[in-house]
């Protein structure tokens, strides 16, 4: 955890921990066009969710859900965070559920969040 917000190639900001009070946040539930629904809510490319599931698990991190991209409280994705293989290989969620980051649930489909 760094103490400084961060930033992915495309500008969005996309740190989930706030390390001055060991904490994350994490989304309460999925978002209405999550991509962990059923169909293909957000239209990406055939294999596109499994990728980045595979990237996410390989690099022991994690999805943020696209609703909270680029604003002031990045979150995991709820769908992420109780996707079988991501929420056990997610070192936040696991350093999380182990009780050493404290979790702050964010409702992504509501403004003001968390």
């Amino acid at each position: 955890m760094t103490g400084r917000p961060t930033y992915s190639a495309d500008g969005l900001r996309h740190d989930v921990a706030d390390p001055a009070t060991w904490s994350v946040r994490v989304c309460e539930d999925r978002c209405v066009t999550c991509i962990f629904r059923p169909g293909n809510l957000m239209h990406l490319e055939p294999g596109r969710v499994a990728g980045m599931v595979n990237t996410a698990v390989a690099d022991e991190g994690h999805i943020v859900c696209h609703k909270t991209l680029g604003t002031e409280s990045p979150a995991i994705c709820a769908g992420f965070a109780i996707h079988p293989r991501g929420r056990t290989a997610s070192l936040a969620l696991r350093l999380a559920h182990a009780g050493v980051l404290r979790i702050i649930p964010v409702q992504p489909d509501r403004e003001g969040r968390p």
